[in-house]
């Protein structure tokens, strides 16, 4: 799984992302009230097999995570921190993969330049991808 995956997993499959998006983890097909015909194929509600999910708050999940975790954090705006807080390789090696993966315009070597170009565009990757990010994370 590439890193950015990695990251995206780890928050829409947190806990916390199906209670602040008010979705079920698991959506199930809603049984039919009316008792089907012997033979008949199972009766679904198109709208619990097909709704679209609701964007997951992003900021609610990786702050709940870092009360979890209990220590001190600067994800907001720090990439070593967010990967840090969702237990990913946050080493130079694995940051540059990540560059490589979103396709960092700049040279990997300035890696201080490089790490706040990867915040942002981790941030703007997630509500690209159905995350509700607030604007003062993405900038």
């Amino acid at each position: 799984m590439s890193i950015f995956g990695s990251i995206m997993s780890k928050i829409f499959g947190h806990p916390t992302a199906a209670a602040a998006s008010g979705t079920s983890a698991s959506p199930t097909p809603e049984s039919s009230a009316a008792t089907p015909e012997p033979g008949a194929p199972p009766s679904y509600t198109p709208a619990a097999t097909s709704a679209p999910q609701a964007p997951v708050d992003v900021e609610a999940v990786l702050t709940a995570i870092a009360l979890e975790k209990k220590g001190p954090s600067n994800w907001r705006q720090s990439i070593v921190d967010l990967m840090k807080l969702l237990d990913l390789d946050s080493s130079l090696d694995a940051r540059k993969q990540l560059a490589t993966e979103l396709n960092y315009p700049g040279d990997q070597n300035d890696s201080a330049s490089m790490n706040i170009w990867l915040h942002k565009q981790v941030m703007q990757k997630l509500a690209e991808n159905g995350g509700k990010v607030p604007d003062s994370l993405k900038v």
